[in-house]
């Protein structure tokens, strides 16, 4: 969502405007967060969101981007989950084709507030809806004390219904974490997994299993996980053979578009579109 967006949308129903900044915890992330989803209301608001995140990100030279959506911050608005999916996947079809871009999505499992029973309803419906765009199935939410082992089953119902694994892991928790993924998840890709480092041997195993970390710079120096970009992996990952994308976290709560995160990495880390197969 545009600042601009939050701001007008929060004047329209007379909720205070949250701001991005730096946090001191993933709680305060997420405070912000809720207050943010808090102004996404009506199917218009929806629609302008739709709009705009398309416009911008063809604008920044995108042609696809795959999409984090949790229907839980707005259960008191729709009679169940799939209504407000249902809503969702029509808005973002019609901006898709009026922008020219593809669209993917990936529901995930919130490791807070939703249970096994609930998990394993959002795996089946997950791929139950892989022709409206589903494509990837995560794990989000606090990672601490949510051990990979607690999602076996709802990942293995995706993973066996087509979908890409994608958890978000190594980021608030220990690089264990991430290992234990490998076993236990068998992931396709990572979302963050810059705590790999930590473990001995776990980047070579990354870099051999060819599994991807979908990497956010920004977003990590936000919630004060590194001190600065001098001493951030990437660039050493990259140089060890691991895959990486780059990506914007959310660029609403992180103040860094998708454009934008391509640009730190070359101005920051050195990297350039010619950097040999290790890094492409």
């Amino acid at each position: 969502m545009r600042p601009s967006t939050l701001a007008s949308l929060a004047a329209k129903y007379d909720r205070p405007v949250p701001l991005a900044r730096g946090y001191e915890s993933f709680a305060a992330f997420i405070e912000t967060y809720m207050a943010a989803t808090d102004v996404l209301r009506e199917r218009a608001d929806w629609e302008r969101l739709a709009d705009e995140l398309l416009a911008d990100h063809v604008a920044e030279g995108a042609v696809y981007v795959e999409l984090i959506f949790d229907p839980i911050p707005f259960r008191s608005r729709f009679a169940t989950e799939a209504e407000c999916w249902a809503l969702i996947f029509d808005v973002f079809d019609e901006a898709a084709e009026r922008h020219g871009l593809s669209v993917g999505w990936m529901p995930g499992i919130d490791r807070v507030l939703r249970d096994a029973q609930s998990s394993n309803e959002l795996a089946e419906f997950a791929v139950a809806h892989r022709h409206r765009g589903i494509v990837s199935f995560g794990l989000h939410g606090d990672e601490v004390g949510n051990p990979p082992s607690k999602y076996v089953e709802p990942v293995r119902i995706a993973r066996e219904g087509g979908l890409q694994i994608t958890p978000h892991l190594g980021e608030l928790d220990r690089g264990d974490h991430v290992a234990s993924a490998l076993d236990l998840l068998r992931p396709t890709r990572i979302l963050h997994g810059v705590r790999s480092t930590e473990v001995p041997g776990l980047v070579e195993r990354l870099a051999s299993e060819g599994v991807y970390l979908d990497v956010c710079p920004t977003s990590n120096l936000m919630i004060e996980l590194f001190d600065s970009y001098a001493v951030h992996p990437l660039p050493a990952l990259l140089d060890a053979g691991v895959r990486c994308s780059v990506n914007a976290d959310d660029p609403l709560m992180s103040g860094s578009t998708l454009l934008e995160e391509y640009e730190l990495c070359r101005r920051e880390f050195g990297l350039t579109s010619l950097v040999g197969p290790a890094r492409l």
